[in-house]
C-alpha cells in the first residue's frame, strides 16, 4: 500500500484556531486546510499538492458557478496539521494512526507547506503542530474536498 499526503480542504467564510484558550490563527474568506503527512511524503509531493490546491476553482463567480481560484478571490488560508486523516478503522473500534508520518519529519513538511503557500502571495495563518487545537469555522457551501497525492502524481 502506498501512503499518500492528504489535504482536507474546506471553503470557509471564516475560520480560527485556538490553543489553550489563545487565538493563534484566524482568517476570513478562504480555505481551511487540514494537512496529513506520511513518512513517504517529500517536498516535491508537497509542491504538487500546493500547486493543485491554490489553483482549484472552487469559489463562485458572478454567476454562482465554481470557476474561481483562491488567487482570483484573494482567499486566505488557515493550515492545520491533522494526523487523524490517517485513521485506519479496519480492525476493531479504536483507530490506528501508524500510517501517519513520524512527528519530526511530519512537522518539517507541515511547516514547509505553510511557508510555500505564503510565498505564493496568500495571507496564511496556521495551527500548532501536535497541540490540542480548537478549530472553528463557518463552512461556505458546505464545500469540502479531500485531495490526496495519488490523484495528482
Amino acid at each position: 500500500m502506498v501512503i499518500i499526503m492528504k489535504l482536507l480542504i474546506q471553503r470557509v467564510k471564516e475560520a480560527s484556531v485556538h490553543v489553550e484558550g489563545e487565538l493563534i490563527g484566524q482568517i476570513g474568506h478562504g480555505l481551511l486546510v487540514f494537512v496529513g503527512v506520511s513518512d513517504s511524503d517529500t517536498r516535491q509531493i508537497a509542491d504538487k499538492m500546493i500547486d493543485k490546491m491554490i489553483k482549484l476553482r472552487i469559489f463562485d463567480d458572478e454567476n454562482g458557478k465554481t470557476n474561481l481560484s483562491s488567487a482570483d478571490v484573494k482567499g486566505e488560508f488557515l493550515i492545520v496539521s491533522q494526523f487523524t486523516l490517517y485513521a485506519n478503522c479496519k480492525k476493531g473500534n479504536r483507530p490506528s494512526f501508524i500510517e501517519a508520518g513520524k512527528p519530526d519529519a511530519a512537522n518539517a513538511l507541515y511547516e514547509y507547506v505553510i511557508s510555500r503557500v505564503s510565498e505564493n502571495g496568500f495571507h496564511t495563518e496556521h495551527g500548532s503542530f501536535g497541540a490540542d487545537m480548537k478549530v472553528s469555522l463557518l463552512n461556505d457551501g458546505p464545500f469540502t474536498i479531500m485531495l490526496d497525492s495519488n490523484e495528482i502524481l
